[in-house]
């Protein structure tokens, strides 16, 4: 059959690389001259337009040892060739390409401004190329399933990178990739890049994060702003750009927020992934509570008798202390006494990077590594302490390998420390009002 360049152009006359298309075209048709063509965009409505698909792909019975390539495109990319297997896996890959295409828009009907799905599709159908379709997706499964702990930091700044060093010194990751989203040429990953560090991968693209584990948040995308507001609103738009396409890759993962403000950076990837609360923390005041229970055993050497302290609250200046049934261990007057030395100590302790990373490595042990260990970090906080809004807040929390297990509520009840608290959120909900999303 003769290949008819002129209709194929026509056709193709939104496609930005409709020439490379045609010559991909002429090729196939130079070695199978019976091909024939079409273009269709389907979903669920239209799903009848999938036969055009098939009887291209049925036609492949009389084909012996020979493999087929099948064209995609969107209008704005350069044409995708795959080559699908012989035809002794054929019927399979038809049900399940089938299956596929149930729950997802085949690649040129999706806008070209859902990166994360047209990725997402892109893999799938590389998948099948290497011969991986669920009549032969045994060895595949077996490979993803080796990785247990994978983990991703997403940034390469000072504080991506802390994170980076830390996970790795902790050994608590079987594969730690870390997003490099700088422009040009790679800034601080270049040493890392020198002197590799095992099971570290740097990488650009984000499909890179798929099925992590955990996926721990860096980025500050402050700029030259001229405000607080528009600094944390160029934060919040950079989010916007990364926080769904990250759900999409890693959708069971427990999303990590170790962006300033982290209140209101953690309220904001909770509502740009969709996911669960439970899955969505801040960093918090992790740090200061570990921080305030070193000073009062080692420096102020206090006798805690088992009992545990944290910071909750607000990160910041309005951070307050509580102690887990201090009742019947020392007075009040005492534990005030105690607590308000603790907290002078603490302030002038500055959060440096490395500081923040080792804080994360730690929380990313105790997720990863299920131990339900109780932590002060940035949860969703309505329904305690009288919090009425949607705000994120530290309070000490059971962390697991599904995110926030259970809230621990202090025996002691200090109407000092829930004013605290209310005032925090009222604030931190009045700001995040002017945020736009």
């Amino acid at each position: 059959m003769e290949f008819d360049c002129e209709g194929v152009r026509r056709l193709l006359s939104k496609y930005k690389f409709r020439d490379l298309t045609v010559e991909e075209l002429k090729t196939v048709n130079m070695s199978f001259p019976h091909f024939r063509y079409s273009m269709d965009t389907y979903g669920k409505e239209t799903f009848s337009s999938l036969a055009a698909l098939l009887e291209l792909l049925f036609g492949l019975r009389e084909l012996q040892n020979h493999d087929f390539s099948f064209l995609s495109s969107d209008p704005t990319s350069t044409p995708k060739c795959f080559v699908l297997p012989p035809k002794s896996v054929i019927v399979g890959l038809i049900h399940e390409m089938i299956a596929k295409f149930q729950e997802e828009l085949p690649l040129y009907s999706v806008p070209s401004s859902a990166e994360a799905q047209q990725v997402d599709l892109l893999a799938y159908i590389a998948k099948i190329t290497e011969g991986v379709s669920e009549i032969n997706s045994k060895r595949w499964t077996n490979h993803k399933n080796t990785i247990t702990s994978k983990i991703t930091v997403v940034g390469s700044g000072e504080l991506g990178i802390a994170c980076t060093l830390a996970i790795s010194a902790k050994g608590i990751a079987d594969k730690l990739v870390l997003l490099d989203l700088s422009e040009g040429t790679k800034q601080g990953t270049m040493d890392l890049d020198i002197f590799s560090l095992p099971n570290v991968e740097i990488s650009k693209d984000l499909s890179a994060s798929a099925h992590s584990k955990v996926v721990i948040l860096t980025v500050n995308s402050l700029g030259n702003s001229e405000s607080y507001l528009d600094a944390v609103q160029s934060n919040a738009d950079a989010f916007r750009a990364l926080v769904p396409a990250l759900g999409h890759y890693s959708q069971h993962a427990i999303l990590l927020v170790a962006s300033q403000p982290v209140e209101i950076m953690t309220y904001v990837t909770w509502k740009l992934s969709t996911f669960s609360a439970n899955r969505v923390i801040g960093i918090g005041c992790n740090l200061d509570s570990q921080r305030l229970q070193y000073i009062l055993a080692n420096v102020l050497k206090a006798q805690l008798s088992g009992q545990e302290v944290w910071v909750i609250g607000e990160q910041g200046e309005d951070k307050v202390p509580i102690w887990s049934g201090q009742e019947g261990v020392m007075s009040q007057s005492s534990w005030t006494q105690l607590t308000n030395r603790a907290m002078e100590l603490l302030r002038v302790k500055g959060q440096k990077s490395w500081s923040v990373g080792l804080s994360v490595a730690d929380l990313v042990d105790t997720i990863v590594s299920n131990k339900k260990k109780v932590h002060s970090v940035s949860i969703l906080a309505k329904g305690y302490y009288g919090i009425t809004n949607e705000v994120f807040l530290s309070l000490p929390s059971i962390l697991g390998d599904n995110g926030v297990s259970e809230i621990i509520r202090p025996t002691v009840k200090e109407d000092t420390v829930t004013a605290k608290l209310q005032y925090s959120a009222s604030s931190i909900h009045s700001f995040q009002q002017q945020v736009k999303l």
